[in-house]
């Protein structure tokens, strides 16, 4: 028997302090980070819709030989999972999503059957449930716990988990659930109805410097070479001219810049080839080397050059004792901002590199509402049906709604959430109709578009709600078409007003647009280039997002000449100069005479001439007149560029007073009311002379970034947005 001992212990004395006491008992303030400026998602902006949730789990003992698929039944409403092929214990981990406004039942009922090749599907068993007895569950709750159900059969085996709740579109479940109001979709279509968040990759201009080569021998060793340097970055090709050194060593020295996306899957090809003949170049070497060798700059600072060998062309490395050189510098640029979208209506200027970027200076909010009165985009059973869904682009942020079919007045209400970095940005959002509900083909057919809205930011007062309906216009051959309306909700909100009315005299690019510009061919060309990876990336997304539906989201065809864009552009100068023109005539001094400088007769090309001493009609070939034709084009093109420039630049100056931009308007006034104080207690000479000063002031002291008041003016809206 064993015996215990008792245990002696030594008691620790706690101190018993009068003053201690009373702070342990005292109510403490704790500061914890709770993300109040951080972004929410309440669903405030949208009407809150109940749907009915069933999350479909596994299920185990079910017989040996079955192909089990589970069916959800409500009223007329079926959902279905995928099958499994002899598999007792299947998992489908599935949520189905059936509206409670089409509800017409009061039980659920959750079959489990066995899919058969010939006749119809075997019973495995069931479960119901009493609708007046789901609970109701609202984030942030937690998620419902799935549990086990003993499937109701004759043979009295096999349980399936389910998780059953009644929620919002506030769910987690809500944007990845089969949804009763899609349930016409089937095959590749189920996936293609569901809502998504896209992001747009992430875009790095490549600066490739070409500075020179050595010992470039040529296959013909009796002449000079003409060797030249071509430069492919995926299906981008760039060239330069050929060198003036015709030399074995020849020189170029020119830069190149292309568009990269990460993660990057091209590689940078550079080809030495020499002009033997007008129409056929030979390759003397190549150089093929990975995107992600190459340094990454986020300043202008200068880059390291370096040399690499070349790869004879049909020789490989290994058999080459003797091998030509480049030189060449490369970097990734992560000081600039890739642009994507037209610079009217840019909705990101952020940088490449993350760590350069800036704080949010607000929250932007929109409430994705509904349509209504759709025009019918294709026929279903012999009568008119769109199958519609949303697309907003901000930042690099594309939403897409879920597609709500065969109505013309569809309700999302879906409501998403965007970081604002810059207030003078514009949010798009576009209307589509659903192609590719599975009954198609793979890859035939284009979602029409239905139409287009832009906000943009600066016009909206801080912590106000907007909701409007807005129409979706269309321009078609026959003419511009309404083809419905928009219903928005829309909240900006900002979290400094220090921060905002620093930002108004920020540039509206990063710095390196200004310390190193790249010119208005390359801008143009790599916006292009920029466009369609974007496009190919988002099109390669589950579900994907189509490259019509980036490309209309991007006004890809913006640059291009059309007589209506120049008309518009011509009567927005001609109303900004009607009050000049009233106010001021001017009385020449001298008789006109015939001006051959102002006539422009001293340096015309022989072709324009030929074309106006053309017949009317013309008499010319057809090649000849479609050759100019596309040259009018060409430079009506850059006319009506400038033209809305002007225009822009015009209703700018009157959007100064017009409160379009009520923070614009405000900090205006104040600095109007402050400069007349200024000018009225100084005098005149004085200013003048801090002026003149200012302006003759040392190099040193200038900057290459623009002036506060140029990125103000830069900042303030035009009409240009109201844009078809």
């Amino acid at each position: 028997m064993i015996r215990l001992r008792n245990r002696q212990t030594n008691h620790v004395p706690i101190p018993s302090s009068p003053t201690l006491q009373r702070d342990d008992y005292e109510l403490k303030n704790t500061n914890p980070h709770l993300g109040g400026e951080r972004l929410t998602s309440t669903y405030d902006l949208v009407e809150q819709t109940y749907h009915l949730y069933v999350r479909v789990v596994k299920a185990k003992e079910l017989p040996v030989t079955a192909d089990p698929y589970v069916e959800v039944r409500l009223g007329n409403y079926r959902g279905r999972t995928r099958h499994f092929e002899k598999k007792m214990h299947p998992e489908w981990n599935q949520v189905f999503a059936f509206s409670k406004d089409r509800v017409q039942s009061s039980t659920l009922e959750v079959y489990v059957k066995d899919k058969e090749m010939f006749g119809r599907d075997d019973f495995l068993g069931r479960v119901v449930f009493d609708l007046n007895e789901v609970p109701t569950r609202v984030p942030p709750d937690s998620p419902l716990a799935a549990q086990w159900y003993r499937l109701d059969d004759r043979r009295g085996h096999g349980e399936i988990m389910l998780a059953v709740w009644m929620g919002t579109q506030a769910d987690e479940a809500f944007p990845d659930a089969w949804h009763s109001d899609a349930s016409f979709a089937h095959g590749d279509g189920v996936f293609n109805v569901r809502s998504k968040v896209y992001v747009s990759p992430k875009l790095w201009y490549l600066r490739v410097n070409v500075i020179e080569a050595q010992d470039v021998i040529p296959n013909d060793r009796t002449r000079a070479p003409e060797v030249s340097v071509k430069a492919v970055v995926g299906n981008q090709v760039l060239r330069t001219k050929v060198s003036t050194v015709r030399t074995m060593n020849p020189l170029w020295n020119e830069d190149f810049m292309f568009v990269a996306a990460e993660p990057f899957e091209d590689h940078l090809v550079i080809t030495i080839e020499d002009r033997v003949h007008s129409s056929r170049d030979e390759v003397l070497g190549t150089l093929t080397l990975p995107l992600t060798v190459f340094e990454k700059r986020l300043d202008h600072r200068p880059v390291h050059s370096r040399w690499f060998n070349l790869e004879r062309y049909g020789h490989g490395v290994g058999d080459m004792k003797f091998s030509s050189r480049v030189h060449i510098r490369v970097c990734l640029e992560g000081g600039y901002h890739v642009l994507d979208e037209s610079t009217l209506y840019i909705s990101d200027q952020q940088p490449t590199a993350r760590q350069l970027w800036k704080q949010p200076c607000g929250i932007l909010e929109v409430g994705i509402l509904g349509a209504q009165g759709l025009l019918p985009m294709k026929m279903n059973d012999g009568r008119g049906s769109t199958d519609a869904y949303c697309v907003a682009k901000y930042g690099q942020k594309w939403v897409r709604t879920r597609t709500i079919l065969d109505t013309l007045s569809p309700k999302w209400n879906e409501q998403y959430t965007w970081e604002v970095y810059d207030p003078c940005t514009v949010i798009t959002m576009g209307v589509f109709d659903n192609c590719h509900l599975g009954a198609e083909k793979p890859g035939t057919g284009r979602d029409s578009r239905i139409g287009k809205v832009r906000i943009r930011l600066s016009t909206l007062e801080a912590h106000r709600i907007y909701t409007h309906s807005y129409p979706l216009l269309v321009l078609h051959p026959s003419g511009v078409k309404k083809m419905g309306e928009l219903q928005l909700a829309v909240r900006f909100t900002t979290l400094s007003v220090a921060n905002m009315v620093y930002i108004y005299g920020r540039p509206l690019l990063p710095k390196m647009h200004y310390l190193n510009p790249l010119t208005v061919n390359q801008v143009e060309s790599l916006r292009y280039q920029a466009m369609n990876i974007v496009a190919t990336r988002l099109g390669r997304a589950e579900p994907p997002l189509r490259k019509e539906v980036v490309e209309y989201m991007l006004d890809v065809d913006s640059h291009m000449w059309s007589m209506r864009r120049s008309k518009a552009n011509f009567f927005r100068i001609m109303s900004l100069l009607s009050g000049l023109f009233s106010v001021s005539r001017f009385r020449a001094r001298h008789p006109p005479h015939m001006d051959p400088k102002l006539s422009w007769a001293e340096a015309v090309h022989p072709d324009e001439l030929d074309e106006e001493f053309d017949t009317f009609p013309t008499s010319r070939p057809h090649d000849i007149v479609r050759m100019r034709y596309d040259r009018i084009r060409s430079i009506a093109g850059r006319i009506q560029t400038v033209v809305g420039d002007l225009a822009t630049q015009g209703e700018r100056v009157g959007s100064l007073l017009s409160w379009r931009d009520p923070r614009a308007t405000s900090l205006f006034i104040v600095f109007s009311l402050c400069s007349a104080v200024v000018l009225y207690v100084t005098p005149f000479r004085v200013v003048a002379l801090v002026g003149g000063l200012y302006a003759l002031r040392h190099p040193k002291f200038r900057s290459k970034l623009p002036a506060v008041h140029s990125n103000f003016f830069k900042r303030l809206p035009a009409k240009s947005d109201s844009l078809l």
